[in-house]
This record gives C-alpha cells, sequence and structure tokens, in this order.
C-alpha cells in the first residue's frame, strides 16, 4: 500500500507542483502513490508495491508497458537524433499507412497531444465552412482549452467549466445530450446555418463509458450531412482501440475529420489530424489555417507510432479478439459472481474498455451516471488498491485492458472485484 516515501514525495511536489500534480486526474486523496516502473500489466510504486494496472496511461498503452518492439525501434531511432524540426521520411511513411487504414484520412497531420488535434480540427472546420459555433455532447472530452472547456447552460447554450475561459468564446458552443437524437436534431434544425461542425466521442469514454445506441451514430451522419456540418470523431481515446480502422471502421460511419492520439503511440506523446483533401489542405502552409508545433512530427514519437501500427497490424487478427475476449470475460465474471448484480451495478463495456456503476439502472447518457453512488465507487477504488489492482481513481473515466493481460491478470480482477462487491449487497 501507500506507505512513507510516496507521501515524502508528494510533500516535495505541492511545494513545487500546482496540486502535487502536473494533470488533476492523477489527484486522489489524500495522495497518490508514485510511480518507479512499469512491465507488461503490471506497475510498480516507489514504495516497491505491484500492481496490476487497468489506467494504461487512460486508455494508451495497448500493448502494455515498456512493449519490447516499441522500446527497440525507438531506442534505435535515438542514436540517429531526437528533434530536426526538418521533415523525414518516416514521417511521409507514417501518413501513407494512416490514408491507407483510416476511412476519413485522405491526407494526415501530425500534432503532439490530443488537445492541440481537437482545436486544430475545430478550426479547419470554422474555415471550411465559414460558420461560427461548434456542437458538442454533454460529457464529451475535447481537451482543455476554452471551446470544449464548458458544460451544459440554458437549453443548449454552453458556459465556461473553468475559471479563467472567457464566456464570449463558450457562447459559441452548443451542447445535447448523448444518445438523445431528438433534442440534436432540435437544435441542428434551429442553428443549421450556424454550425461549423459536431465533435465528439463515437463511444463517450471520458465521462465513464457510455455507448451509442442502435443507428445513433448512423442517424448522427445523416443529419450533418444535410445540413452541411462537418462531423467530427474525436478519438483520442478509441483511436486503434476497438479496431485498426478506429471508430469509422468498427462502426461503418465515416466523419469528415478525425482526431488521433493515446494508443496512436502506446505512450509515446503523439496525435493526428486526418481528414478528407479539400478540408486538410487548408491547412498552412498550402492553405489559409495556420497551425504549426516544433514537435510535430519529431522523429522519437513517430518512430513510436509506426512501431505501434505494425505491430497492429501484424497481428490485428490475434490483438483485438484477445483484449475483447478478456474484457468479456472480466465483465461476465463479475456479474456471475456478484450476488444479485443486476439489483444493485451496471456495468459497461466495449471492445477493451469497461467501467461499472452503482446503480441497477441502465447508463446511456452522462445524466444516468449522476444516479452512481460515488462514495462506493471510492470504496471500491480503495479496496482494489489494497488488492493491488489499480483502477482509475474516478467514476468518471474508464478501465482499459492491454494485450499484455494475461489471463491469470483476468481472474485475479475478477476474485478482487466481487469480493469488495459483495460487501456492498450485504
Amino acid at each position: 500500500m501507500i506507505s512513507d516515501k510516496s507521501e515524502k514525495l508528494f510533500r516535495r511536489a505541492v511545494k513545487v507542483i500546482p496540486g502535487g500534480v502536473n494533470s488533476p486526474v492523477r489527484f486522489f486523496k489524500p495522495y497518490p502513490f508514485f510511480v518507479a516502473s512499469g512491465l507488461g500489466s503490471k506497475i510498480v510504486s516507489v514504495d516497491h508495491e505491484t500492481y496490476l494496472d487497468y489506467c494504461m496511461g487512460y486508455g494508451s498503452l495497448i500493448f502494455g508497458h515498456s512493449y519490447l518492439p516499441i522500446i527497440e525501434s525507438v531506442r534505435m531511432q535515438l542514436e540517429n537524433g531526437t528533434l530536426f524540426c526538418i521533415p523525414s521520411e518516416k514521417e511521409v511513411y507514417l501518413a501513407e499507412i494512416m490514408t491507407k487504414i483510416i476511412p476519413c484520412a485522405e491526407k494526415v497531420r501530425l500534432v503532439n497531444t490530443g488537445g492541440e488535434a481537437t482545436m486544430t480540427a475545430i478550426r479547419l472546420s470554422r474555415a471550411f465552412t465559414r460558420r461560427k459555433k461548434i456542437l458538442k455532447f454533454n460529457g464529451g472530452y475535447h481537451g482543455a482549452y476554452d471551446y470544449v472547456l464548458v458544460k451544459a447552460g440554458s437549453g443548449a447554450a454552453a458556459i465556461p467549466s473553468s475559471a479563467g475561459s472567457i464566456k464570449e468564446i463558450s457562447d459559441e458552443t452548443l451542447i445535447v445530450e448523448y444518445n438523445d437524437f431528438g433534442e440534436l436534431e432540435r437544435i441542428i434544425e434551429k442553428e443549421s446555418e450556424n454550425i461549423s461542425c459536431l465533435i465528439m466521442e463515437p463511444v463517450l469514454a471520458n465521462y465513464g463509458l457510455i455507448i451509442p445506441e442502435k443507428n445513433y451514430l448512423t442517424e448522427i451522419r445523416k443529419i450533418t450531412k444535410k445540413y452541411g456540418i462537418l462531423l467530427i470523431f474525436d478519438e483520442v481515446i478509441t483511436g486503434f482501440r476497438l479496431s485498426i480502422g478506429g471508430c469509422s471502421e468498427f462502426f461503418g460511419i465515416i466523419p469528415d475529420i478525425a482526431t488521433y492520439s493515446k494508443s496512436f503511440g502506446n505512450g509515446f506523446p503523439i496525435a493526428a489530424i486526418c481528414g478528407k483533401k479539400e478540408i486538410m489542405d487548408q491547412l498552412s502552409p498550402s492553405g489559409d489555417v495556420y497551425q504549426a508545433s516544433t514537435y510535430a512530427g519529431n522523429t522519437v514519437s513517430v518512430t513510436a507510432a509506426i512501431a505501434t501500427i505494425e505491430s497492429l497490424l501484424k497481428n490485428k487478427n490475434k490483438v483485438y479478439p484477445t483484449i475483447a475476449r478478456l474484457c468479456d470475460t472480466l465483465v461476465m465474471g463479475i456479474k456471475d459472481r456478484v450476488k444479485d448484480f443486476d439489483n444493485h451495478y451496471t456495468l459497461n463495456s466495449i471492445g477493451s474498455l469497461f467501467q461499472i456503476f452503482f446503480t441497477r439502472e441502465q447508463v446511456s447518457t452522462p445524466r444516468d451516471i449522476l444516479r452512481s453512488d460515488q462514495k462506493l465507487f471510492e470504496n471500491l477504488f480503495w479496496d482494489l488498491l489494497k488488492k493491488n489492482i489499480f483502477i482509475p481513481p474516478s467514476l468518471y473515466e474508464t478501465c482499459f485492458i492491454s494485450y499484455s493481460h494475461s489471463d491469470e491478470d483476468i481472474e485475479k480482477t475478477i476474485e478482487c472485484y466481487s469480493d469488495s462487491l459483495n460487501k456492498y449487497t450485504k
């Protein structure tokens, strides 16, 4: 368990780092443990505790920690340099691969983070349509900048969800409820002449885990095409997780633009904007939409992304069935071993993603998650941590299985979940 060394490190951290962490999702009370290393499905803390990891870099590590083929590729590149700010052949090769496997990708621009990718996608949409407003879903997370760092206000109006954000910017954002097509249709019909794009996580994976209802994405694609609204799939989380071609391939829906990060580089910082040629060619220097970055296309991250995608392509008929089977086994195992499960809990899952909610009601919108007992989730988090299993510490996150997880890992996890959850049904 968390011991003296993590506590001492946290006390040092709060003196020099705001809140003691460099991203707020990493904090949990009274203080988080500090990590020393990771290998495969496990991480080791500075307190010499080994944890079975279901955070997996919030979905980034599809192959697990320190996956040797990727590490070896990066190690070889390090000997040849890290950053040149001059084009490299590897950037071209990576973009060529992506245009072959991602349905909407006629051209690709590499960047560094998911937030940078979605921000650029929105700017492209505004330039292409010559409209100001954007439409997003309640609970959808697309980065920490003003247009999308908003929450629902009156009706479809958005208001800033962070101090320091500018209301005049959030006024250009409209918010609707996920999985409610009627509401979406009403807003689009009313505001269609002003809406440049609809940006969405095809699977809502940054507000717990919410699966799109049958035909929902199909209807969204139809109505956005009807009104000339660009559809942006934010696949920062789902990209390469559900299939090699992302949600576009998995659901058979082709957006106008898609953004990728996380699993794209198996833990290395890289992201991409992919889209139709006539949209992407607006980017400078070929067009008038300015976007630039010193670290975009750096050879270390590009090498990691190439190794990740090539590993997925080579083993896709093994990787995806395996991680989906492990996830299904985990979900069914928990349900089978927890007494009267359906009268106390709901478990959502898709592919290698899963999350449990402390409510018996179906969770199909962000509003449904508010019914889940957050205190019981915190209890579960600590129970699992005591059993050396680490899950994201927030109910509003998602758990991830990697290709490095084993059947033995899953069996242990089922036992630990069921032991903890059965306490709450007594």
